[in-house]
């Protein structure tokens, strides 16, 4: 007699699919995408050639879906720390630059072959700028608070500013990361980005020590 209650339980779509996801992401750390079949893939994931294709297009595919969980777990602990941003704003914007750093660095290999793609691919393309309109509106959103606070000065559109700040940690990180030069030691990186970051924003790098503006009596 069967025993039903130990039967294997037969994997689902969402199995499949994340075995998909993880043998990519497992084989990107040994080699580069370039050298990384779509049956590696299948082999990998434990599915054939057909199965693979029921789930992703291609190979760039996997890689964009990929990126995409990576930014999204980005992006929320970005907003986590900024949201959480303790009494010293230095300290905020510390751990919102070291929340990027930490889950891009941890997710090397992905990030690399995600830049590869960028130049020819439309879709990883249009993908990335929606990564980065989320970075560019929480900044903008966090940097407005500031100045209506009092502990930030007024400067160029509050926008603007988190799209020149947002472009260089995307061009520092991503060349940091991948090991390209001219590049800041990985561990000198969030350090740099804070200073940059503390000055465009604050025009001083301890902003705690800033007097908030006065306003004319009338």
């Amino acid at each position: 007699m069967t025993d039903r209650g130990r039967r294997a339980r037969r994997p689902s779509g969402d199995d499949r699919e994340r075995a998909i996801l993880t043998t990519a992401e497992r084989l990107l750390e040994q080699r580069p995408l370039a050298e990384i079949s779509v049956d590696d893939l299948a082999r990998g994931a434990g599915i054939s050639r057909p199965t693979f294709y029921f789930y992703f297009a291609s190979k760039d595919a996997v890689v964009l879906a990929l990126l995409d969980r990576v930014a999204a777990e980005a992006d929320e602990r970005r907003e986590a720390a900024l949201a959480d941003a303790p009494a010293d704003p230095r300290e905020g914007w510390r751990r919102a630059l070291v929340a990027v750093r930490d889950t891009f660095r941890a997710h090397r290999a992905l990030t690399a072959a995600a830049t590869q793609l960028l130049a020819g691919s439309a879709e990883v393309r249009a993908l990335w700028a929606q990564v980065m309109e989320g970075f560019v509106a929480v900044t903008a959103e966090a940097i407005e608070a500031e100045r209506t606070r009092g502990a930030a000065p007024p400067g160029p559109p509050a926008r603007d500013l988190a799209v020149a700040l947002n472009a260089m940690n995307e061009r520092l990180v991503q060349a940091t990361l991948a090991g390209q030069q001219p590049a800041v030691a990985e561990d000198d990186l969030v350090d740099v980005l804070l200073v940059v970051w503390l000055r465009a924003i604050y025009g001083t790098e301890d902003p705690t020590r800033r007097r908030p503006a006065r306003h004319p009596v009338e």
